[in-house]
């Protein structure tokens, strides 16, 4: 076996615990642990919800816009149906659906900014003025045009939102790949002949596990709203199916006769994100070690990605900050 590539496959060992280490310190200080509880409440009622609804979502067991009584905890929609069984089933696809194009958006904008910052020259070029076309249509818009002209599918809406989100990560990726690539491990595994893509892949990706966690926090936020935003719109589930975007369009004309069929979805979806943006920007703060500090400079700085250096580069292990001496790198 290559020694540079055994060298960094020891050194990938405990790299998962370590990401799982700093969600957990998130976790524990008091804004990871209010947006952790705060959103996790709102994906846990999305969840059982359906278990525990009174009445079938698409029944009618009320008069239109009725006021809420012993029946109807929260009153009747637009057609009659009971609202809480509807906001109790009309959740789970559409967290489903957010995290799906997170997962998309993600996955496809980290390698295309991770690749653009590694083959650098014409390479480069194409992925980032390819990323700036894309850029030049606003997300809710991006995502209108290909379900319009596709139609309104739900995996087509899920690829639509996930894509409108490639671009923002390709960016901030390829910005803090670029100081990754001219680390010496990578140059010292290029010398050693290892592919282009056991270096992307195995070496650079692993070392920006913060700019790609706190960009996931970030776009699933965004995710959910541009997706409650779509079915607010119609695009989504068809009727009589339940959402909690599309309940907020189809009951607003009764606003006054019955506001919870509308405030309650519009509340969890504004929960919903406070509480993973809170529980992001946590996680943003304990990466760059600046949980507790004031000041928002540490949190900004994970856009442009911290990455420690790799073990084998460095004197005592995965966890030492110290440089290693020369000779530890092969050559």
């Amino acid at each position: 076996m290559n020694p540079v590539v055994g060298l960094a496959r020891r050194r990938g060992v405990g790299r998962t615990g370590r990401s799982q280490g700093v969600l957990w310190r998130a976790a524990k200080t008091s804004r990871g642990a209010f947006g952790l509880v705060l959103s996790g409440a709102i994906v846990v009622l999305a969840a059982v919800g359906p278990l525990v609804s009174p009445h079938s979502a698409t029944a009618f067991v009320a008069q239109p816009f009725a006021h809420p009584d012993a029946s109807n905890l929260l009153g009747g929609d637009i057609l009659g149906r009971d609202v809480l069984s509807r906001v109790l089933n009309g959740g789970w696809v559409l967290l489903i659906m957010a995290f799906l194009a997170t997962v998309v958006g993600v996955g496809v904008g980290a390698m295309a900014g991770i690749v653009a910052a590694y083959v650098r020259g014409v390479g480069d070029g194409a992925i980032m003025r390819t990323v700036d076309v894309i850029l030049a249509f606003p997300q809710l818009v991006f995502a209108l045009l290909l379900v319009s002209v596709v139609g309104a599918k739900l995996w087509l809406i899920v690829v639509a939102v996930g894509i409108s989100h490639a671009p923002q990560v390709a960016r901030v990726l390829r910005a803090a790949a670029m100081d990754v690539a001219e680390r010496p491990f990578v140059k010292a595994m290029e010398l050693n002949g290892v592919r282009a893509r056991t270096i992307v892949w195995r070496e650079m990706l692993p070392n920006l596990t913060t700019p790609v966690t706190v960009e996931f926090g970030l776009r699933l936020t965004y995710s959910i709203v541009v997706m409650a935003g779509l079915a607010f719109l119609g695009f989504g589930q068809a009727p009589p199916a339940p959402n909690w975007g599309y309940m907020i369009s189809e009951n607003r004309i009764g606003l006054v006769e019955n506001p919870w069929a509308v405030v309650v979805p519009a509340l969890l979806i504004a929960l919903l994100t406070v509480g993973v943006n809170m529980f992001g920007d946590a996680v943003a703060r304990v990466s760059m070690g600046a949980a507790g500090r004031k000041g928002e400079l540490a949190v900004a700085s994970t856009s442009i990605g911290a990455m420690e250096p790799p073990a084998f580069l460095s004197a005592d292990g995965p966890h030492s900050l110290q440089p290693a001496a020369r000779n530890d790198v092969p050559g």
